[in-house]
């Protein structure tokens, strides 16, 4: 990828500002056009924008702006960056060795059984198949349907465990909630609730009056009365 310069306006007013450059030489190197340049240095465009020095940046060093202050005809050339930042690339499908390729069913097929909520996308990026392959392995009609056996993909060293963990995470906040049915509880009618609620009431109760009944029975045979007892 092309070095390109920073916020060029911005470059542009520090160089009518700070420097002797001529308009077309600010304008080469910011890739603006000459009138607009000259706007900047009359006060007329850019207004409240502060200007980046680029030799701060790194993008342009003193030399080469003395360099064209003497020569006119010359050109303003970016600075080589110090430090390189690679420039992304874009994730494909996850590479599998040759030598792990014919575990790959294997694989797919434990992730089918144990995680049905993984979408066949999901399963793709995992261990690096095709949608054909997952709805062969899924429908029984993968030619090798018969000895396949299911495997953890993470032990086959397909996948690691933080990957496979973040995609079941992904499919998890997608699936929607179980309905009552599916965990098997149903909602109690009005007359069984009522019925249930009078019953623990009563049981209640009878805790209550038991307890008052010891109560008493402690109360009678107290020290104090037996004490009162041994006087007569």
């Amino acid at each position: 990828m092309a070095q390109q310069l920073l916020m060029p306006k911005a470059t542009a007013i520090w160089l009518v500002d700070n420097t002797a450059l001529s308009f077309d030489q600010i304008a080469q190197f910011c890739r603006l056009h000459p009138l607009e340049v000259k706007a900047i240095a009359d006060g007329e465009a850019a207004q409240g924008i502060k200007g980046l020095d680029p030799i701060a940046t790194g993008q342009l060093s003193r030399d080469e702006i003395a360099r064209a202050e003497k020569n006119p005809a010359h050109k303003l050339k970016l600075s080589e960056p110090k430090v390189r930042v690679p420039e992304s690339k874009r994730r494909g499908p996850r590479y599998t060795p040759v030598s792990k390729r014919q575990d790959r069913p294997n694989a797919i097929l434990w992730l089918v059984r144990n995680h049905p909520e993984l979408k066949d996308a999901q399963i793709s990026r995992l261990v690096g198949t095709t949608k054909s392959t997952i709805e062969q392995i899924r429908e029984r009609t993968h030619w090798n349907s018969a000895n396949l056996a299911p495997m953890d993909p993470v032990t086959l060293g397909l996948c690691s465990q933080i990957d496979l963990d973040m995609e079941v995470e992904k499919a998890a906040k997608g699936r929607p909630l179980p309905t009552a049915a599916e965990l098997g509880a149903t909602l109690e009618s009005a007359h069984e609730t009522e019925r249930l609620t009078r019953h623990e009431r009563e049981e209640e109760k009878e805790i209550d009056a038991d307890a008052v009944f010891a109560k008493l029975k402690s109360l009678k045979s107290s020290p104090k009365d037996e004490d009162e007892d041994d006087q007569y």
